[in-house]
Parts: structure tokens; C-alpha cells; sequence
């Protein structure tokens, strides 16, 4: 009996270091000039219906169901969708909008797994035209704090979002 409680304290002790060390937060972003003036390329973005012209989670299933409340490209409007394991569901909702600068954004997901995360695109004046950086940041809540420590977040969201910023700039300029 005595072995099985020293294995079960071992295990214990090892999840309580691993949530210790575990990454407690995540901050991604990528970020494109886009040869575009800049209120053009912010109107575009303020609309997030638009999201499914460039977004790489509208390729990932095409056939995801979409509801929408409110007026798009204003504070309140919210995308919904529903889609395979890829996507999941959850829900988009505009939280902040500074004209000309920033459109911020709250994902909430259910399915995978529940969580939010702080999402934003922000533009700026570059030599090319307009700078966007597209991102998002969040927490890490345990138990899935522990799983971060073997995933790269950077990594496997920065690809998708490197992928949706070269894919908007193809649309903007062209």
C-alpha cells in the first residue's frame, strides 16, 4: 500500500510543478503592409463579415454555420459558427473600435474546449502604405496550461495568421 500512495504523491508532486512552470499567458500576432491607404484597409477590416474573404478557419470548413446580432463593423456585432473539429464553435464580438487604428474583439469558443481570448487588428501609416498587425492574447487556465508547455503557440497560430494576412493583402491590393 505504501508504494501506491508513493507513486500517487510523485505524480501529484510532478502536476503541481508542471502547473508551476506552465505558461500562464500567450500574446500572438503576425504582422503585413498592405499597399493601401489606411482608412480603406480599416474599413475593410472594421467589417467582420469580411473575416471569411481571408480567414484561414473559413477554409479549414466551408460549410460552417454563421449567425450574426447586431449591426457588423459597430461595438456589440457578433459572429457565431458552428463547424467541424478544425473550427469548433464559438463566437466573435466587436468590444472596441478607435477609428483609423484598432478593432478589438473578444473570441469566445466552446467547442474544442471552452476558453476567450483578446483579439485585435490594428493599423498604422508605413512607407508602403498601411501597416495591419493582426493578433490575439489570452490566458492559460489549468489543467490546459500544463499542455502548453509541449505546444507551441507562437508557432501554430502564427502560421494561420501569416497565412490570413498574405491572403488579405492579395485581396486589398489587387
Amino acid at each position: 500500500m505504501s508504494t501506491i500512495l508513493y507513486i500517487v504523491l510523485e505524480i501529484v508532486v510532478v502536476i503541481i510543478v508542471l502547473a508551476f512552470v506552465a505558461p500562464k499567458n500567450y500574446n500572438v500576432y503576425r504582422s503585413i503592409s498592405i499597399n493601401k491607404p489606411l482608412s480603406a484597409v480599416f474599413n475593410y477590416l472594421k467589417l467582420i463579415n469580411n473575416q471569411d474573404n481571408w480567414s484561414p478557419w473559413a477554409e479549414k470548413d466551408p460549410n460552417m454555420t454563421k449567425t450574426f446580432s447586431g449591426i457588423d463593423g459597430e461595438v456589440g456585432y457578433v459572429s457565431a459558427w458552428v463547424g467541424n473539429k478544425e473550427v469548433g464553435e464559438g463566437e466573435q464580438e466587436i468590444t472596441g473600435i478607435i477609428e483609423n487604428e484598432v478593432i478589438q474583439s473578444q473570441l469566445r469558443f466552446l467547442k474544442p474546449f471552452k476558453s476567450t481570448a483578446d483579439a485585435y487588428l490594428k493599423v498604422a501609416k508605413d512607407r508602403n502604405g498601411t501597416l495591419v498587425t493582426w493578433g490575439f492574447s489570452g490566458e492559460h487556465k489549468f489543467p490546459v496550461s500544463i499542455f502548453m508547455l509541449f505546444m507551441n503557440m507562437d508557432k501554430t497560430v502564427g502560421k494561420d495568421f501569416e497565412y490570413g494576412l498574405n491572403k488579405l493583402q492579395k485581396i486589398l491590393e489587387h
